[in-house]
């Protein structure tokens, strides 16, 4: 089934003491479009966050909001800087030594003094954090996408609904263009009569001058191509791939077959038919752009 372009997803999980979550939004847009909003820290996983985006969307203009607290994830490393100690201690003996006193240098006495103990945050696995981002984010995406496929049912829906009123229009449109050619007929016959009066009128020319003119407004091509392109829309809306694109370009020789009926036919029956068929593949192209 067809997926709309516009849909919303948030997914929340607390991974290796980080509590992330991620927000996938999108509209419409020709193209996939995609912008990641995170914290700066975790800037070196975008690409796996676009990644995944990509195997999940194909089309639309999609934002994806991270917002990561790694509080409980902060591992504080304590480091000793074993030659500042020394310089310390040996500096303190040499007071000592002046003093006249004995030197009473302790571990908590050197912990006081500056550089000595250094306390840095533990390196981490980066390769890990992209994982549980993308993990997040495919949960996120599962909503995104279960919510696109609802909206699609309807889009798919509506669209249908509207195909049949094509495929109506057709029908009439057929069923009247033969009455055009012979109202044609009666018309020029008549009107050859009153001009010749009296004249005998030759049957023959009747029939070669209706020949003409029914070639000439013959739409027969066009209802053909108008049957053929619903099917192969029918057959689109079923499908479990992006069809946006190429729907919209169906929707255009639909409308191309339909401004060439209008243009053949001089007849006010057809002209209204054609009225309403354009009206009702404006309203079909106006869905068909929020289809994926």
């Amino acid at each position: 089934m067809i997926k709309s372009m516009t849909g919303y997803g948030r997914a929340r999980q607390e991974l290796h003491k980080r509590d992330i979550t991620v927000e996938v939004r999108s509209v419409n847009n020709r193209y996939l479009d995609c912008t990641v909003k995170m914290p700066r820290m975790y800037a070196f996983a975008e690409d796996a966050v676009k990644q995944c985006v990509q195997k999940a969307v194909s089309r639309g203009k999609v934002d994806v909001f991270i917002t990561v607290d790694a509080s409980a994830a902060d591992v504080a490393k304590v480091s000793v800087n074993r030659e500042l100690a020394a310089s310390y201690v040996a500096a303190l003996n040499e007071l000592a030594e002046v003093c006249g006193t004995a030197s009473q240098v302790t571990p908590e006495t050197l912990s006081r003094f500056p550089d000595v103990l250094t306390v840095t945050k533990a390196d981490e696995d980066l390769e890990t954090v992209s994982a549980d981002l993308c993990a997040v984010l495919e949960e996120a995406l599962a909503a995104y996408n279960a919510m696109r496929a609802v909206e699609g049912e309807k889009l798919a829906e509506d669209i249908g609904s509207r195909l049949d009123t094509i495929l109506s229009c057709t029908a009439q449109v057929e069923e009247r263009s033969p009455e055009t050619v012979a109202e044609y007929r009666q018309k020029l016959t008549a009107r050859m009569q009153e001009v010749l009066q009296s004249t005998t009128i030759d049957p023959q020319r009747i029939l070669t001058e209706a020949a003409i003119y029914a070639d000439k407004v013959a739409v027969d091509e066009e209802t053909v191509r108008l049957r053929s392109h619903v099917a192969q829309l029918r057959t689109m809306l079923e499908s479990d791939q992006p069809m946006g694109r190429k729907m919209d370009f169906l929707i255009q020789e639909v409308n191309r077959e339909s401004n060439t009926i209008g243009s053949k036919c001089n007849d006010v029956t057809i002209a209204q038919v054609v009225v309403n068929l354009k009206a009702e593949v404006e309203k079909m192209r106006e869905q068909v752009q929020n289809i994926e």
